[in-house]
């Protein structure tokens, strides 16, 4: 095999390699985008839920008073480890975004090496044409 063709096939199976590094990155990063909107979701519903309990007014003695107090800590607690969990899950999809983005820049550089490799072996097997004949005379001659 002549070494342009063997290049050219080496950055071909470099090229399907990258593609499949690059749907790998593609699904990881939309798993921590769904993990990121899950979060959110569950960061909204206990802050509600806490701002619910603590406004509710309808108690009958101190002992409902201490146990609806408890509640609401228990959600607030809830609810702070659920906003760590979601800045932490946003920092992840970031990455997980960044990581598609440089995976899809590796597989778009192999794929024009590889277009300009054909390009090359195209043109090596195309004759050259000789160049056409000098006019002689002047424009007006014409």
């Amino acid at each position: 095999m002549r070494p342009d063709a063997a290049r050219l096939r080496r950055l071909q199976r470099l090229e399907r390699v990258r593609a499949i590094a690059r749907q790998t990155a593609l699904g990881e990063a939309a798993r921590a985008e769904g993990t990121l909107a899950q979060l959110s979701a569950l960061a909204e519903r206990t802050r509600a839920m806490s701002e619910d309990y603590r406004a509710s007014g309808l108690l009958g003695d101190g002992h409902q008073l201490r146990q609806l107090g408890a509640l609401v800590a228990g959600l607030q607690g809830i609810s702070a480890a659920t906003a760590n969990d979601l800045t932490q899950a946003r920092s992840i999809a970031d990455a997980r975004q960044h990581d598609l983005a440089q995976a899809e820049r590796r597989r778009a550089v192999v794929e024009q090496r590889a277009r300009d490799q054909a390009r090359a072996i195209a043109q090596a097997h195309t004759p050259q044409a000789l160049g056409a004949r000098r006019a002689v005379g002047t424009v007006l001659e014409e």
